[in-house]
């Protein structure tokens, strides 16, 4: 991975986990939080979508796909702090 994909890929996580976490109430990470949030939510994205028939392609695919992944990850995050 070059220099350039590497930024690309960690401004889509940041944006990503920063719409993830503006429609899921209650959760503010900060930029570095985001960004985690983001890159695990497009690693989810990119798994979760195709399993249910939809496949996004092109930057803002990817934009949309790491925001649902990251809202399904703070989703699942919100579940365990209720159940523990």
């Amino acid at each position: 991975m070059d220099l350039q994909a590497l930024i690309i890929f960690l401004v889509i996580g940041a944006i990503a986990g920063w719409l993830a976490g503006t429609l899921v109430k209650g959760y503010g990470f900060g930029l570095l939080g985001n960004i985690v949030i983001g890159v695990i939510g497009a690693y989810i994205g990119a798994w979760l979508l195709p399993q249910l028939g939809f496949g996004m392609s092109g930057l803002l695919g990817a934009i949309v796909s790491a925001t649902i992944g990251a809202i399904v990850l703070l989703l699942l995050i919100g579940l365990v702090r209720k159940v523990a």
